[in-house]
């Protein structure tokens, strides 16, 4: 154990580190841990350990979405499963909470809450559900002080010097830590006793913005090369036509010249896709967009909302998770359209005033907008540095401007040599310190992150990490914030709407929770709250339940996650209803127009019952084809063209892990129908008499060689899958 300047305490291993918390803040312990992937696995597990070994140590765990490696339910699921898992997140420590959670063994003495769960992974698990904190993310360090937390332990990255001060990177989670560390010392002096805790792993990129803190705001950190891990990388999943149709939507509602949020998943992947689809494939898109009739149907939208031209200005983003997405959309020279921290300095540019360019056009513009005068102060050259048009190097003394090794230069623009001068040796070529992006927290692919790593110092320093206070509301720097989100794009995802307009996204209509609230509301609030932003919700159309339908539109429910008086836009892979300011009448019109055919009719008989919508109203014809056939007949030919892969952005399956996924899932959905087609002649003699073709499929899981009945039967049930999926 070493002491630095009495805080941090560093610490070789995790036993030492908590036996010397639970000694200074006793054996009642409130141990926060961040969202998703900021968790210090080894730390957690270690206070578990302890409570797990004696009763009279209490512990409650607050956090959320814990990230799991996927399991299997039985021995054929396993073979598949097991091998990927070992490969895709390699030394990844679980954390023993979730998985004593999940099989209902918990101690008494341990409790685990949550405000965000993995996507319908504690669907059914009562202690989870039970101890849910349902808070919207701008609210969660508030709930948790209630809740009493008095230990916050985060993964944080690898050490940097500047100035002989020490600096950690919270890297991942930025959301939270920098607004709950000051709190939590608040709270401290007041005679509560707290813990702060970091633990390093040299995995974690060092990100800038809020996410760089001086290491005394650590009590601990625990620092040995047995505690870095492979950080826990979800891969991409396959993108189906239905999610595409979605994403050409949405696509075309974004502005050129705006700011985007974007989520995690298949949808946002499709809406990255599509994008740059638009941006680099532009004819190619708009020919997509007519032939899929979306313009036809709702050009006028597209053209007020959005448009179908490349991005010319680029985009800005602000979105409480950097995904994956936003690399693909830098990388094709979409997210290009930098902010500044400087509200007037933000407006000039914004009003076309100011280039990023800088020229002695610029320092004229700001002299006829009466921010600077001809004879420059010393705090108007401050100012021009920390707008980043003078050079930083640069001092000023006694009305002179002085370079670095160059003579005194007057501080006097209106004199023609001296300004010259000025121009010659103190601009910069292009406005510095601009951000291409804010966002609280990150997770993503591998590649995402050997991205971020691979970045040099002064790229990385554009996307830039800040507290979810920040990015996911107006308030605080409302002014800066407004001028910087212009024509905004809030993209997210739901499990259903009504079609009063109310959407539902975080609970089932008799009170479970699927996943949480999370940042939804805040965006959606953010959207009305700003002149030119819209909300846009996307949804798939239908579900599969047990082999059955179901639509997505429906007539009403007993849970809402956004009520209706915030209703936007909604967009499913059947068009754009845009219900906002629309009358009850008019909404349920436009919903029941992006509905699934199948359930067009029905709905509109509930509407016409409640007496929402005359008794003579039909739907359009227009609308009247909304199948999934049809929307495969418009991408067909695109997809043979090699346009919408199933995997745009690559894949870690292997085509034998993608072949075998696809079967393994009509396996399970003709259990779920209890119905399985008899195989013809051709899939038959393959079942009974493994061809060729299926040898990769069945070394995968080592079923090539079957010797026990079982594996014989299980080999069997694979062929039989592979058959129907088409594969052999």
């Amino acid at each position: 154990m070493v002491r630095n300047n009495n805080r941090p305490t560093y610490y070789a291993d995790v036993e030492s580190c908590v036996e010397n918390i639970l000694s200074k803040v006793g054996k009642n312990i409130v141990l926060g841990i961040p969202i998703g992937l900021g968790k210090p696995n080894q730390l957690v597990n270690e206070f578990f350990r302890r409570a797990t070994k004696d009763p009279t140590l209490r512990l409650k765990i607050f956090t959320a979405l814990t990230l799991t490696k996927p399991q299997w339910k039985n021995g054929l699921e396993r073979r598949l499963v097991e091998p990927l898992s070992a490969r895709i997140f390699g030394n990844y420590p679980e954390l023993d909470y979730i998985s004593a959670l999940e099989k209902y063994r918990l101690p008494p003495n341990i409790e685990v809450a949550e405000f965000y769960f993995q996507p319908g992974q504690l669907l059914h698990n009562s202690h989870a559900q039970q101890n849910y904190v349902s808070s919207n993310y701008t609210h969660v360090v508030r709930d948790s002080l209630d809740s009493d937390i008095n230990v916050f332990a985060q993964l944080i990255s690898s050490a940097k010097q500047w100035e002989n001060k020490t600096y950690y990177s919270l890297s991942c989670n930025a959301d939270l830590t920098p607004d709950l560390i000051p709190k939590m010392r608040g709270l401290e002096k007041s005679g509560k006793k707290i813990a702060i805790l970091g633990q390093i792993n040299p995995e974690l990129p060092f990100m800038y913005g809020d996410a760089q803190v001086p290491s005394e705001n650590f009590d601990a950190i625990v620092d040995h090369p047995q505690y870095a891990f492979k950080l826990f990388a979800p891969p991409n999943m396959a993108i189906n036509p239905s999610d595409y149709m979605i994403g050409l939507h949405a696509s075309a509602l974004i502005k050129d010249g705006g700011t985007i949020q974007l989520g995690i998943g298949s949808l946002s992947d499709a809406v990255t896709y599509l994008i740059k689809m638009r941006h680099q494939y532009n004819a190619v898109y708009c020919a997509l967009l007519s032939e899929a009739n979306v313009l036809g149907k709702f050009e006028k939208m597209i053209h007020n909302v959005g448009g179908n031209e490349p991005f010319k200005e680029g985009l800005y983003a602000t979105s409480e998770m950097f995904v994956d997405g936003f690399m693909q959309l830098y990388r094709n020279g979409i997210l290009k359209r930098k902010v500044y921290p400087h509200e007037t300095l933000q407006r000039l540019l914004n009003e076309n005033k100011l280039s990023h360019q800088i020229s002695p056009a610029a320092l004229t513009r700001l002299i006829e907008e009466k921010i600077i005068h001809p004879q420059l102060s010393e705090k108007e050259v401050t100012l021009l540095q920390q707008w980043g048009i003078f050079k930083m190097e640069l001092k000023y003394q006694n009305g002179f401007i002085y370079p670095p090794n160059e003579i005194p230069i007057p501080a006097d623009l209106a004199d023609s040599q001296s300004a010259e001068k000025i121009y010659r040796h103190c601009l910069e070529p292009h406005i510095k310190g601009g951000h291409l992006l804010h966002a609280s927290f990150f997770l993503g692919p591998q590649r995402f992150y050997n991205f971020l790593r691979g970045l040099k110092e002064e790229e990385r320093e554009q996307f830039c990490m800040k507290r979810v206070a920040y990015v996911n509301q107006l308030y605080g720097s409302e002014e800066l914030k407004r001028l910087q989100r212009k024509d905004a794009r809030f993209l997210n995802s739901a499990l259903m709407v009504t079609l009063n307009g109310a959407i539902i996204s975080d609970k089932l209509e008799d009170g479970r929770t699927v996943s949480g609230v999370g940042g939804q509301y805040n965006f959606v609030a953010m959207a009305h709250a700003l002149v030119d932003a819209r909300s846009i919700i996307m949804l798939r159309s239908v579900r599969e339940k047990h082999g059955e339908i179901h639509s997505n539109i429906i007539w009403n429910y007993g849970h809402t996650t956004i009520p209706c008086h915030l209703r936007d836009m909604v967009v499913t892979e059947y068009g754009i209803a845009n219900l906002r300011g629309k009358n009850d009448r008019e909404i349920i019109i436009a919903l029941l127009n992006i509905t699934d055919s199948r359930f067009q009719d029905s709905l509109l008989k509930e509407a016409q019952k409640a007496g929402k919508i005359s008794k003579n109203y039909q739907i359009p014809d227009d609308f009247k084809d909304n199948y999934p056939a049809r929307l495969k007949k418009h991408l067909r030919p695109y997809k043979d063209q090699g346009y919408l892969p199933e995997f745009p952005f690559g894949t870690e399956f292997t085509p034998e892990e993608i072949a075998l996924t696809k079967a393994f899932e009509a396996i399970q959905t003709m259990i779920a129908k209890k119905r399985f087609p008899i195989p013809n002649k051709h899939q038959l003699r393959a079942i009974l008499s493994a061809p060729e073709i299926a040898t990769p499929y069945l070394q995968r899981l080592q079923l090539d060689k079957p010797t026990t009945m079982k594996d014989k039967l299980m080999q069997k049930l694979v062929l039989y899958g592979l058959s129907q999926t088409g594969a052999m």
